[in-house]
């Protein structure tokens, strides 16, 4: 393997590798937006009820989320390139079968698998973990930019998807785009070919040891805390961003409405997560956390007395700008408190938890307008899961201010 010479933090290749992060995030995340768009096409094609159409969404998203760990640990061993070439594969591999597909259960189980435990979990965690070891000045940044991927891919796909859908079907379509994302992925997944310079010198004499027990408790004890921040943050933010369209066609106001509002939520949130790396640079992964924390919660309540068109215009944009930083948050906090040997496993294990706070809460807000008949229920609901994330960022913090410096982990 040829070695980068100027391969360093903050370096031009460590730029050039941020950017084809960024591509492949964006690329990768067909796997997860493709599903949603093709759900009515497949269902008709298929004539299945609606539950069972949305099945492949379903195992996509627990695809998504567990096979984040096995890329992160993949990441972690032979270097982020190894989960990305294997994504790239199967990713491709995926869309053209499931394009092939004679069932919907046989387009659920190709779309579970490939596209999604194997492709688009090797496009997240594992690249967001990645490019948190290449920066140290500008990583709070170089970490939002790099999970903005995520909005992006929702912001570019549908439309995209939904035009060809039109012209050529959904089957041609989803060949076409599987044979495109091998063809663009996998000269970018070649840039990722050099190890990065914090593991090489995470296993030099002298290195920076990393601590036993960071903010005073065990590593495990700390990942698993996190994981449930991520839990409690993202049942709360899931509100909002799964409910909102059907909330404004309960109102009155229609679903067209609550997909503009849900675009602008999305949109805001890519400025967020740059305004908060930014932030996060200055004060730190946990200060970010619990910044976004207390505005997320601020921007739920709003939701509960303004509930007239224009005022919902502009809390689902307050939500989007009060949001979009937490989750890259948390990549950051692991990236400082422990050793970037276990960054991608790590890392992915606390997204993992978030993806099952999206799933938990989209599903726990319907249950209770089931049962209530209103979603004011459902903020309240969503505002209690915000209370517990910001009683867990808060412990953290005061944890970390009573921890001596010595005693924390690797913050190279």
């Amino acid at each position: 393997m040829r070695v980068v010479s100027n391969a360093q933090p903050e370096s031009p290749y460590a730029w050039l590798r941020l950017a084809a992060s960024l591509a492949l995030m964006t690329l990768g995340g067909v796997g997860m937006y493709g599903v949603i768009v093709a759900l009515p096409a497949v269902q008709a094609e298929f004539g299945v009820a609606r539950a069972d159409a949305s099945l492949p969404y379903t195992l996509t998203m627990l695809g998504f989320g567990i096979g984040g760990i096995l890329m992160g640990r993949l990441a972690d061993r032979f270097g982020v390139i190894v989960p990305v070439l294997i994504g790239t594969v199967s990713l491709g591999a995926g869309l053209i079968l499931a394009g092939l597909s004679q069932s919907v259960l046989q387009f659920a189980l190709v779309h579970g698998l490939l596209a999604g435990f194997l492709g688009c979990a090797a496009t997240f965690a594992p690249l967001v973990a990645d490019v948190s070891l290449w920066f140290n000045r500008r990583r709070g940044l170089a970490v939002a930019i790099c999970a903005s991927g995520n909005y992006l891919a929702g912001a570019v796909w549908p439309p995209i998807l939904q035009h060809f859908f039109e012209q050529a079907g959904w089957r041609a379509t989803y060949i076409g785009v599987g044979i495109f994302c091998v063809v663009a992925m996998l000269p970018l997944a070649l840039v990722l070919r050099q190890r990065p310079p914090a593991i090489t010198a995470a296993g030099q004499p002298g290195a920076q040891q990393v601590s036993e027990r960071p903010l005073g408790l065990s590593p495990n004890a700390l990942t698993v805390l996190l994981a449930l921040a991520g839990v409690a943050c993202c049942v709360a933010m899931s509100m909002p961003q799964v409910h909102i369209v059907a909330y404004c066609a309960d109102l009155g106001y229609g679903a067209a409405r609550g997909a503009e509002m849900l675009s602008l939520m999305l949109g805001a949130g890519i400025v967020s997560r740059l305004v908060s790396g930014w932030i996060c640079d200055r004060i730190g992964g946990l200060r970010t956390l619990l910044l976004g924390s207390v505005l997320q919660g601020i921007a739920l309540f709003l939701f509960i007395p303004f509930n007239s068109l224009a005022s919902l215009y502009v809390v689902a944009m307050l939500f989007g700008l009060f949001q979009g930083g937490i989750v890259p948050a948390y990549a950051i906090i692991v990236r400082e408190f422990f050793s970037p040997r276990e960054a991608g496993t790590r890392v992915s294990i606390v997204l993992m938890a978030t993806l099952f706070g999206m799933a938990f809460g989209g599903w726990v807000s319907g249950a209770i307008f089931d049962a209530t008949g209103s979603y004011r229920a459902a903020f309240v609901n969503g505002i209690g899961w915000n209370v517990l994330n910001l009683a867990i960022a808060s412990w953290l913090l005061r944890a970390s201010s009573r921890v001596p410096m010595v005693a924390r982990a690797y913050r190279g």
